[in-house]
């Protein structure tokens, strides 16, 4: 939504009594620095539903509300309006009958805007409301269909002319004019597959080559989906120009690679981080795609429970100390991290990070890449450091004993220490510190806090449907008897709006303050069981627990309670 119609709908929503002017101006601000419209920030808080929201917007402007979500809109309806102009202008197609199309607006209000579509149309136009997130969401959805038969088109036309990859097959030379010019179908085969997984909102682009093909898969929200597949004589073209583009050796074909590079979509900066592996049948390309949007989440954002945050929190405005997130790759760490230092960064603090490698770019914040080929490493970065003066240091990952060591020196010397681990769970990772050498009582002495997280998918609130499941089985999986009893579950049904029923993550963060209780028993050596046992008497959350919590609510699956967390090991939760 532009600012002018930013600005209306708050002065609509001010009016009609359900901001004061002061939420108003709130809510605006962090939609700006989300880089987010206000309305997608007034629902996602809880302040209004997406149908209140709608209600008050075409009650102000006198236009009938529609839910997308259940619109099928035939391709001669999407073709009135073409998908970047619908994307750049925030409207979606609903029907065309003679010269009348009927559009989907989230600003009525946009007079110019609305001049120039009938310029571009040629139609009178017939207005509905709808949200911008929703409008979005149903370009994409809508028109995705007609992105793959593109995809297919542009293969088949790559396959007829031969440009690019023939040579690369045969003996191993490479047109570096085709794989470089933009009328090249190679090139172009690769920008709408970059283009497809930025529409579907994906983390990571594979590009894995198999015995008879290549197949393309996109991971969104955390779980892989096929693309359209190239066919085997496309395969190193495709890699060729994804290393161009990365300043990647074309020649070097047994050693692994690393590379990045930028483009700009939707007026943003968007950074892609390539990794070559050479495999059985070619070399595997992952390609990370890197949103500068997310170092801007704060941490009330995140889907934290309020204990979680309370906890967190607190431990990282502790002067000094160790707060340490845990678990797998591809958890959120680094975004949690992120956002803490960002509530962090202030005038008076002189905050360096040492990271492997660094994905995000903060201003005001001092960034070390780690540069193992220089001898800049995690151990050798963080002597550095701590010569200059640091009050708050961010480590990427402790990976060895020894930047353990420095870590937890660095902590119990006066500085706050933020850091990640590969552990399973919140009291596991004691017992991984005392294994990489650390001594227990030093662990005890250092340690503020230790958390465990995950990341579950958000259910989609515009399709999903109730569901009932037995009493023991959810009792089984970790709920209550009282709240198996008469929970309110839902399942994912999927929509125009979203993926397989789901549509973004939130994250769920299992945290430990470390009490003196805790702390006498981890100097004491005493079993992790025993440790998880004790915290869970002291009310901590485990990340199972925190995944039924968000069932109860509606806000994810059965499903992805499972998918994500395992079975609580000691003792009730």
């Amino acid at each position: 939504m532009s600012v002018a119609g930013s600005k209306k709908l708050q002065a609509i929503l001010v009016k009609a009594g359900v901001l004061s002017e002061e939420q108003a101006a709130t809510f605006a601000a962090t939609a700006q620095q989300d880089g987010r419209p206000i309305s997608s920030v007034l629902v996602r808080s809880g302040v209004l539903s997406e149908r209140d929201l709608l209600a008050t917007i075409s009650g102000a402007a006198g236009v009938s509300p529609i839910d997308l979500n259940r619109v099928h809109v035939a391709e001669e309806v999407l073709a009135a309006i073409p998908q970047e102009t619908a994307l750049a202008y925030g409207v979606f197609p609903v029907s065309k009958i003679d010269d009348v199309l009927t559009i989907a607006v989230a600003n009525p209000f946009d007079v110019m805007k609305l001049d120039d579509l009938r310029l571009i149309t040629g139609c009178t136009l017939r207005m509905l409301v709808s949200t911008e997130e929703t409008i979005r969401s149903a370009i994409t959805k809508s028109y995705d269909a007609g992105g793959r038969q593109q995809m297919k088109d542009l293969i088949g036309e790559a396959e007829g002319k031969q440009v690019g990859f023939t040579e690369v097959e045969e003996d191993g030379r490479v047109d570096l004019d085709a794989l470089s010019s933009e009328e090249s179908p190679i090139v172009k085969v690769v920008n709408l597959m970059i283009f497809e997984a930025l529409k579907v909102r994906a983390s990571d682009i594979h590009v894995e080559p198999g015995e008879k093909k290549v197949r393309i898969r996109f991971r969104v929200d955390g779980v892989l989906r096929e693309g359209p597949a190239p066919p085997k004589k496309m395969q190193s073209a495709i890699v060729s120009r994804l290393k161009v583009m990365a300043h990647l050796d074309i020649a070097e074909k047994v050693k692994p690679q690393d590379g990045k590079f930028q483009i700009r979509f939707e007026g943003r900066s968007i950074d892609f981080r390539v990794s070559v592996l050479p495999v059985v049948h070619g070399e595997k390309i992952v390609c990370r795609v890197l949103d500068n949007t997310a170092v801007t989440h704060a941490l009330e954002s995140l889907g934290f429970e309020e204990k979680a945050l309370r906890d967190f929190g607190g431990a990282i405005r502790r002067p000094y100390g160790m707060v340490l997130v845990t678990g797998p790759t591809g958890s959120g760490k680094s975004t949690t991290l992120y956002a803490a230092v960002r509530e962090l960064v202030s005038p008076e603090t002189n905050i360096v990070t040492v990271e492997d490698p660094v994905e995000y770019t903060m201003e005001g914040v001092n960034q070390v890449p780690i540069n193992p080929k220089r001898s800049v490493t995690f151990a050798s970065a963080l002597r550095s450091i701590l010569r200059q003066d640091p009050n708050i240091i961010l480590i990427g990952e402790i990976r060895d004993a020894e930047t353990m060591e420095i870590a937890v020196k660095a902590a119990l010397t006066g500085h706050l220490v933020l850091t990640t681990l590969h552990t399973n769970d919140a009291p596991s990772t004691i017992t991984r510190m005392t294994d990489m050498g650390c001594d227990p009582f030093l662990v005890a002495s250092s340690v503020l806090l230790v958390s465990a997280q995950r990341l579950a998918r958000t259910l989609c609130q515009g399709c999903r449907e109730p569901a009932q499941f037995p009493v023991e089985r959810l009792v089984e999986i970790g709920f209550r008897p009282e709240e198996a009893q008469g929970a309110t579950l839902h399942r994912a049904v999927g929509c125009a709006r979203c993926s397989a029923g789901y549509r973004g993550r939130f994250a769920l963060l299992e945290t430990m303050p470390m009490a003196e209780e805790l702390k006498r028993m981890v100097v004491e050596r005493r079993p992790v069981d025993e440790i998880k046992r004790k915290a869970l008497e002291q009310g901590m959350l485990t990340l199972r627990r925190c995944a039924i919590l968000n069932a109860l609510r509606g806000r994810t699956t059965i499903e992805e309670v499972l998918r994500v967390t395992m079975p609580d090991g000691a003792g009730p939760s």
